[in-house]
């Protein structure tokens, strides 16, 4: 696999730039020079897209500062979302509020378009006014594509059977495979809109061990030895199933990965770059963990009891 294909394939998110984020994260959040080298190192190895939102924090800001400081490759593709929770139910001035937040985000990024734009809460998709403001953004030039990011299976579908939306962003992983269970892949193809899988290493549970799990969620234990167990018989690492999973659904057109530090983006750009064909350890995962509860692959449940 060589570098053009590592750059068809990954989207670098930017959660951990801004925010202390992840059940597995020991060491908080990057300095910001170490933020702008494995940027640097990402755009040097083809990454083109870059994965940020409103609410990760300063991590839009952080990206303005290193963008006013270097040459951006021209092909660069930068993704915002809108603040969660943002809009009142009734929509009210919704159309505007969209823009200006838009607005406010190309201003933190020193940007003058993004390639895409999200909702952040996919209830936002259910109101009229909200999705007028992405259009009217998208005619203005301010963005390119307009999507959603989802967290539920109905959602999903409801957005990619919508005729409204260019990008979809969704959770998928090794445990969290709830759209292999519809037609959610073969709908986005059929509609052309570009799927986007985050969290494929599940905010960090999936690089855990059965023992470092904490109490609150000490039922993800045994998968995780049994998880463990079948990629040794295929001779790979934590690192290498997790990517793999995501980047041999033909399904995904990116799979939106973040990292703690340097040596994680180059263990995973490594990965991506070696990637096999065979499939077989993928097929044993997918077999093995399609069913898994909503209390482990919902980290919004997590919440230490």
């Amino acid at each position: 696999m060589t570098n053009n294909n590592v750059k068809a394939r990954l989207c670098l998110g930017t959660v951990q730039f801004g925010l202390e984020y992840g059940v597995n994260n020991k060491t908080g959040k990057p300095a910001p020079d170490e933020v702008f080298a494995m940027l640097d190192y990402a755009l040097e190895q083809g990454i083109e897209y870059i994965d940020t939102a409103a609410a990760y924090g300063n991590a839009e800001e952080l990206l303005g500062e290193y963008f006013s400081s270097r040459k951006i490759p021209q092909d660069l593709k930068v993704i915002s979302k809108l603040m969660p929770n943002l809009i009142a139910d009734d929509g009210r001035d919704a159309e505007l509020q969209v823009v200006k937040e838009i607005e406010k985000s190309l201003k933190k990024l020193q940007l003058n378009s993004l390639e895409g734009y999200l909702l952040h809460t996919p209830a936002n998709f259910y109101t009229p006014g909200i999705m007028r403001g992405l259009k009217q953004a998208k005619d203005l030039g301010l963005i390119k594509n307009l999507g959603v990011s989802i967290y539920e299976t109905q959602h999903a579908l409801d957005v990619v059977n919508s005729g409204l939306v260019d990008y979809i962003q969704v959770p998928y992983n090794i445990f969290d495979q709830r759209l292999e269970k519809n037609d959610f892949f073969n709908l986005a193809r059929a509609n052309g809109v570009m799927v986007f899988g985050r969290a494929p290493f599940l905010q960090g549970l999936l690089f855990m061990q059965p023992s470092e799990v904490p109490e609150h969620l000490a039922r993800a234990s045994h998968y995780l030895l049994e998880y463990e167990e079948i990629i040794a018989r295929y001779n790979l690492v934590r690192a290498e199933a997790n990517l793999l999973f995501s980047a041999q659904n033909p399904g995904i057109d990116r799979v939106v990965f973040g990292v703690d530090n340097m040596t994680q983006l180059q263990e995973d750009i490594t990965v991506l770059t070696a990637m096999s064909a065979d499939t077989s350890c993928r097929e044993e995962l997918k077999q093995n963990f399609i069913n898994m509860e909503k209390e482990i692959i919902f980290p919004s449940l997590w919440a230490k009891r």
